[in-house]
């Protein structure tokens, strides 16, 4: 009964930690430890739009704000900055790993709306993996949110509407192998909050194309892990250990059957002599003393005088 008092005031503390506009690292990581594998970029999408909101608590439009992230989150950059819709649609923007043409809106249309930047750095793979496949750059993204109302994050959030040509995302590192044999094909990788995947081919400067907002990354399919030369070293020494076990094992038995052998051609010679002797003549038996032994009858050879004539 304690403990079931002790969950509901947790959750109960929980549910009043989201619900404020600003999360701090202790609630993040508790909301972190709630999921699954521990890493949910849903989550994390929301922390840093209402962590980046409260560290500038009154943007200029068209200052660029780079947010340092707690220590939790270290390697992972974000950027803020606020935008004029009609500007925007008119010039179009250089922002980060991304290019965004002319004659883009956000959808619902408002005046002006923030756009957050993020690069996972190394957290991509924490966070984002697709099955049979290797991220080869680091994943980023970018979120679009409500400047007039962003209270709640998840109400606030916008989209883009493109009437030609697309955005493009560009990655500055990629990570090939480093093996000049292996030919691996490159492909672009689109993210979807519901956990969904969108594949398409990259551009021919390492980069992809995009019709609206989310995170992306590169990918080649998922290489054989080489085995190294101590694993190698570790095989034939247990090769080596079977087989001198096995060699021992078959000399003792080899050298069993042979006595076997040995013992059994000598009872068989045995038994060959006892039938060899019960066929010859039988001898008569005597006793002697408590003893009975055979004994053969005593012919004494009859004299024979050569000659008659007797001096």
């Amino acid at each position: 009964m304690l403990m079931g008092s002790k969950t509901i005031w947790h959750i109960i503390c929980l549910m009043f930690c989201l619900s404020q506009p600003y999360q701090s690292p202790f609630v993040q990581g508790m909301i972190m430890n709630m999921n699954n594998n521990g890493y949910d970029p849903v989550l994390l999408d929301d922390f840093v739009a209402d962590y980046a909101s409260n560290k500038v608590l009154r943007p200029r439009t068209g200052i660029l704000y780079n947010i340092s992230l707690p220590a939790n989150f270290t390697g992972m950059e974000v950027s803020f900055v606020r935008v004029r819709a009609r500007n925007f649609y008119l010039n179009g923007a250089n922002f980060s790993s991304f290019h965004f043409p002319p004659r883009i809106l956000p959808m619902p249309f408002m005046r002006r709306f923030y756009l957050i930047y993020q690069n996972f750095g190394n957290w991509s793979s924490y966070y984002y993996n697709v099955p049979n496949y290797t991220l080869i750059t680091p994943v980023v993204g970018f979120m679009i949110y409500n400047a007039i109302n962003s209270t709640t994050r998840r109400n606030a959030t916008l989209s883009f509407y493109t009437e030609n040509d697309p955005i493009l995302v560009h990655f500055p590192r990629v990570s090939l192998p480093k093996d000049p044999n292996v030919t691996v094909e490159s492909q672009c990788v689109r993210f979807f909050p519901n956990g969904s995947v969108e594949f398409s081919n990259t551009t021919m400067s390492n980069g992809c194309i995009a019709q609206g907002e989310g995170h992306f990354s590169i990918v080649i399919p998922s290489l054989p892990v080489p085995s190294s030369p101590s694993k190698k070293k570790d095989r034939l020494w247990k090769w080596w250990v079977i087989g001198f076990g096995v060699g021992i094992v078959g000399l003792v038995l080899a050298t069993l059957m042979m006595v076997l052998m040995y013992k059994f051609a000598k009872r068989k010679k045995i038994k060959h002599m006892e039938r060899q002797s019960e066929r010859s003549e039988a001898l008569d038996t005597t006793w002697v003393g408590r003893s009975k032994m055979p004994s053969a009858t005593g012919i004494r050879t009859q004299p024979v005088i050569e000659n008659d004539y007797v001096p």
